[in-house]
């Protein structure tokens, strides 16, 4: 069975034995047998957005799309974000505009969320919806009873009184639109599908700053969980780490950025520090260690091997030794020779840390830590 299956039937065991309990039935157990935590847990996925260049040359390929329905639908789906089955059962009021007089207004109909929501659409959709109710109201067709809502619509897509399904409106011209542009897998299937698009908008979105609830009202999220998950993998702080690291010619210093320059991380290890590496940052600066290879040991004297910092935490090196100076000089008058020699290791290890970065050493009194001992 398949892993949501068997999630469901687990489920529905939890829910039978709690029953059991609560309804105390003479030959049942006396303590629920199966809980939540043995039902198996389901995988989440990434939104998986189009990047730009295969996004405009799809969208071309759409643009030359003759039927007036597939090329209105797949529009939509590209510029609103909006599921497949939303798309479908748009109403021929669902076009309107903003008070603004400018902005073309979309009206949702409720679907899977059970409610409807108004959103702002690109006029390169907007134009061929409008076009099309146009057309539509023209003919002379019968109304179809909403399944969700129970009310009597004429639709959009719909031709000859029936209701156009997903299959017609983007599944098919997509597969002929990525063929046409060549962008298919090894078994000639399309790598584009349409709720790709809706990924890429809400990706685009979190890009470009957009708040969560913003995200949410677009397309139709019940939950900010459901939208932060367009902000996790947009975190431009995480990409500013990531490219002051492990991208082609970045400022290293430490043990850890001989690895880098020389190559001689292998292709396997710079995988694993890319998807976790913002599991490996330090107080002042990331650990190149791969599980292999036991614990941690980079804030031991800055000297680990695995041990790589980049200028941006200049400023924390720089209070770090400071910190360490005022550290070895009360050491000092307590006579804790051991404790003195450890702090001015560190001090001076981190002058040379911003020795590498060409930074100018800022010191209490100017001086190497080791003086302090002299």
């Amino acid at each position: 069975m398949a892993l949501r299956t068997r999630r469901n039937r687990v489920m529905g065991l939890v829910q039978f034995f709690r029953e059991v309990v609560e309804l105390e039935w003479e030959d049942g157990p006396g303590r629920i047998l199966i809980d939540a935590r043995d039902a198996p847990r389901c995988n989440e996925h990434v939104p998986r957005y189009i990047p730009d260049p295969e996004l405009d040359v799809v969208m071309e390929a759409v643009s030359r799309i003759a039927c007036p329905f597939r090329r209105a639908a797949l529009l939509l789906a590209r510029w609103s974000g909006a599921r497949r089955n939303e798309i479908a059962r748009l109403s021929l009021d669902c076009l309107d505009m903003y008070p603004d007089g400018k902005t073309p207004r979309l009206r949702i109909p409720a679907g899977k969320t059970y409610r409807e929501r108004m959103i702002p659409v690109h006029a390169e959709a907007a134009e061929p919806l409008r076009e099309l109710i146009s057309t539509r109201k023209l003919e002379t067709d019968r109304p179809l009873l909403d399944e969700f809502t129970g009310e009597l619509v004429r639709y959009v897509f719909s031709m000859k009184g029936r209701r156009l399904s997903t299959m017609y409106l983007f599944t098919n011209p997509l597969q002929l639109v990525c063929e046409e542009v060549g962008l298919v897998d090894g078994k000639g299937i399309g790598t584009i599908n349409a709720h790709r698009f809706r990924h890429t908008l809400g990706t685009q979105l979190a890009n470009s700053g957009a708040t969560i609830q913003t995200i949410m009202k677009l397309l139709g999220h019940q939950s900010p969980a459901m939208a932060m998950v367009y902000a996790h993998i947009s975190d431009p702080e995480v990409l500013r780490d990531y490219q002051a690291v492990l991208a082609p010619g970045a400022v290293l210093a430490g043990p850890g950025a001989e690895r880098i320059r020389t190559g001689s991380l292998s292709v396997e290890a710079v995988d694993w520090l890319k998807t976790n590496f913002f599991k490996t940052e330090l107080e002042l600066g990331h650990c190149l260690r791969l599980p292999e290879e036991g614990p941690c040991q980079c804030d031991l004297y800055l000297t680990c091997a695995c041990f790589v910092t980049t200028p941006a935490y200049a400023g924390r090196l720089r209070d770090r030794r400071e910190t360490e100076l005022l550290l070895a000089e009360d050491a000092q008058e307590r006579g804790w020779p051991r404790e003195v020699e450890r702090h001015c290791a560190i001090a001076d290890r981190i002058s040379g840390l911003l020795a590498q970065f060409e930074e100018e050493t800022v010191a209490l009194d100017q001086r190497p830590a080791t003086a302090i001992t002299e």
